[in-house]
């Protein structure tokens, strides 16, 4: 998605994925501003079988996921039916958080506005549109789900839920829990090519983000080094010549702390 969206919410909003603006102008961690949703009503307690995000309660200060369209439940009984005929080909574990406002209605990395109330996942290094099944290890909730947007951009985490997925799950509530992803299907080699960058910030100025983007551009004399502004704050993007991944690698590795976070991010 060559848009951008990102931001760590450390403690009542701890996702912070990259969604639409980054990557398609170029993807929140550093110095941005706080955000704080209200607290969530307490849920009915249910089997993950039983999970459904409509069946939060509502009120003014929560978000109840609409029901999916026709299109979107047929696609989502697919992918039920190809998941539990297969086997997964990638498996991962780590810290998943969840992620909605301010990105909701607003244009994620995949091209598409983003939902918060559909099933989805945010993740740095997928392939975009990787069919996965996300496990809570500690409650065993779980849900089948494509990655549609980039993120999250907060160290040691590696996915970010909708609001609807975080809910089935069982992340929505406590904001954060350890998770298995099991891949079953990927339109690219997860481990092989694709096209690669580097992302820095978030930074709360921009003549912070232009400083370093001006420092960068000196320095990478043969990458594309951008500045922009996404619902978090101001980043700076580095593409290596041909958005080589070993070549991304590297420069993430060189990357001093003081010139911020730096991500190493699929853009494909």
């Amino acid at each position: 998605m060559i848009v951008e969206r990102m931001t760590m919410y450390k403690k009542y909003f701890p996702g912070a994925a990259f969604a639409g603006l980054a990557l398609m102008a170029g993807c929140a961690h550093n110095k941005q501003a706080a955000y704080t949703p209200p607290p969530p009503p307490p849920p009915a307690i249910r089997t993950p079988a039983q999970a459904s995000p409509a069946a939060e309660p509502a009120t003014a200060s929560s978000t109840t996921p609409s029901a999916p369209s026709a299109t979107e439940a047929t696609t989502e009984s697919v992918d039920d039916a190809f998941v539990a005929s297969h086997s997964p080909i990638y498996t991962e574990t780590g810290l998943a958080s969840w992620y909605g406002p301010p990105y909701h209605n607003h244009r994620g990395a995949n091209g598409q506005i983003f939902d918060q109330n559909a099933m989805s996942a945010a993740h740095r290094t997928l392939p975009m549109g990787s069919l996965i099944r996300v496990t809570n290890l500690q409650t065993g909730q779980t849900a089948v789900m494509r990655v549609t947007d980039r993120g999250p951009f907060v160290p040691d985490r590696v996915l970010d839920l909708s609001v609807a997925s975080a809910k089935i799950v069982g992340v929505w509530r406590p904001g954060t829990a350890n998770v298995r992803i099991d891949v079953y299907a990927a339109p690219k080699p997860i481990e092989e090519g694709g096209r690669w960058c580097v992302q820095i910030g978030a930074f709360s100025k921009e003549k912070e983000a232009m400083k370093l983007e001006e420092h960068l551009e000196h320095k990478y004399q043969t990458a594309n080094v951008i500045e922009f502004t996404g619902p978090t704050g101001h980043w700076v993007r580095i593409r290596p010549l041909n958005d080589d991944k070993g070549r991304a690698v590297e420069i993430a590795k060189e990357l001093k702390p003081q010139e911020g976070e730096a991500y190493l991010v699929r853009l494909d």
